[in-house]
């Protein structure tokens, strides 16, 4: 495996995007001492959400691991602007996954796999961490996923 979060990306094939700019009175990270703290981020690829929808309904499983994915490409890029460099990140501490869904669906865990999965195959074993994965009604722009996270920072 490569050395470095940025090498363990490019060999992904992954491109961080330009974060996104919160829409309403917060800003995307808050850092305290050598805690980072990420707003929530939806699926977006190019500027457009990857899917929309609930689990349960019109979004399969496969689609939302996908999704979950994407935000935390996201949560990442949010993690570079904040620090500049991923090395930087001694562990990531703590994710939280919203999954949208109807009242019967059941396989939050696998949905906020796409995320954890992620984490760790960029960082490594201070990709491993705390997790928490709840269904929602909605959440904003109808997508069906959004992951935030805890990160600890050198």
């Amino acid at each position: 495996m490569s050395t470095t979060p940025e090498a363990r990306l490019a060999a992904l094939g992954i491109t961080l995007p330009t974060p996104a700019a919160p829409v309403a009175n917060y800003v995307a990270t808050v850092q305290t001492g050598n805690l980072l703290v990420l707003s929530g981020q939806l699926p977006m690829v190019d500027g457009k959400l990857f899917a929309t929808g609930k689990l349960g309904g019109a979004v399969s499983v496969e689609t939302a691991v996908e999704a979950a994915r994407y935000s935390m490409i996201n949560v990442i890029a949010q993690v570079k602007a904040a620090v500049g460099d991923l090395s930087r990140v001694k562990r990531v501490v703590r994710l939280g996954g919203f999954i949208a869904c109807t009242p019967d669906f059941t396989a939050h865990a696998s949905v906020m796999n796409g995320a954890s999965d992620l984490a760790v195959d960029v960082f490594g074993n201070a990709g491993r961490h705390a997790r928490s994965t709840v269904g929602v009604p909605s959440l904003p722009l109808d997508a069906p996923v959004e992951v935030e996270g805890l990160f600890e920072i050198d």
